[in-house]
């Protein structure tokens, strides 16, 4: 394949992405490079394959797509849409906060999304600001697959970021896609209050105070938006919104959510609040710099010869 490398765009646990170029065509892609020997000493090989197959089996306007993917001896490739806005977090880092019409907005399009997936019996289960990315024209785009399953009734894995896990996947009683609309609870108090609700020095202490399940809401927050949280982030999850009778119509009939252009946000007639600037389709200037070494890693590859894993990733093709 023709691609040149040409920034890092992020590094996580155990692989890199990268900015790349199609030489034929001089179109921009963001390739997910992902190392086998990391991903099996850190049990991930079942994430990973399934973040693979969620991506090749869906097409929606605000999840980010997958193009093909391949490998090689020593690692995974996956080759994805780019999306020059940058993260939602580093947007909302800048502002300190959203306002409620920002928030709603970006709310709103999460929950077509949610709707799409749950509808397909996809749990997300990562929902956060830095797994949001922002198109060209300010809609949102999710990334990040991994702990992304199918799931027809509950799953028991524990998986997630800690502010944003729901009661019960702490408690570990088995959960399924009310997961995702607690975390969209956390997700709109976080971008109305530039924190989230439940935070804490380590991982216990958040976990508590999850399953406390007290609410501080600053004294700007809208009483309508007060009103969907304490629907939404509640710890019996057959009470939730959003996993009641009408699942996401409960969420979308909402007060706060009146006035929302459902097909207007389909179609991305709707005006995004924020319009990342850009100068040309691979600016990487939204995107934190990263350094890469792609020294190193030809050098690490010197060091393996052969495929040790190629059994666990036939499918990856």
């Amino acid at each position: 394949m023709q691609l040149c490398y040409l920034f890092g765009l992020g590094t996580g646990t155990f692989g890199r992405v990268y900015l790349t170029k199609f030489k034929t065509t001089n179109k921009f892609y963001a390739m997910k490079v992902l190392k086998k020997s990391e991903v099996v000493r850190l049990k991930q090989v079942e994430h990973i394959l399934s973040e693979k197959r969620i991506l090749a089996n869906i097409r929606f306007p605000f999840i980010v797509d997958l193009f093909c993917t391949f490998q090689d001896d020593h690692n995974l490739h996956m080759l994805l849409e780019y999306v020059v806005g940058g993260e939602l977090f580093t947007h909302l880092r800048r502002a300190g906060r959203f306002t409620n019409d920002m928030t709603r907005f970006y709310a709103s399009e999460i929950v077509l999304a949610i709707e799409y997936l749950h509808a397909k019996n996809i749990i997300y289960r990562d929902l956060k600001p830095e797994n949001l990315l922002i198109d060209h024209q300010g809609h949102i785009k999710i990334t990040d697959f991994g702990f992304a399953k199918t799931v027809l009734d509950r799953t028991w894995t524990l998986c997630g970021t800690p502010e944003y896990l729901a009661p019960e996947i702490i408690q570990s009683r088995g959960h399924g896609k009310a997961v995702d609309w607690w975390a969209l609870g956390i997700l709109i108090f976080e971008m109305l209050a530039g924190y989230p609700p439940f935070f804490d020095d380590n991982s216990f202490g958040i976990y508590e105070k999850i399953l406390a399940g007290k609410v501080q809401f600053p004294a700007h927050f809208d009483p309508l938006a007060k009103d969907l949280l304490k629907r939404l982030l509640v710890g019996d999850r057959s009470k939730r919104l959003g996993n009641l009778k009408s699942g996401s119509e409960d969420v979308k009939r909402h007060k706060w959510f009146r006035g929302v252009d459902w097909l207007g946000l389909l179609d991305k007639s709707v005006r995004a609040p924020i319009i990342p600037p850009y100068h040309h389709p691979g600016d990487t200037g939204n995107f934190e710099k990263y350094t890469i070494d792609l020294e190193e890693d030809n050098d690490n590859r010197q060091q393996q010869s052969g495929d040790p894993y190629q059994s666990l990733f036939l499918d990856f093709t």
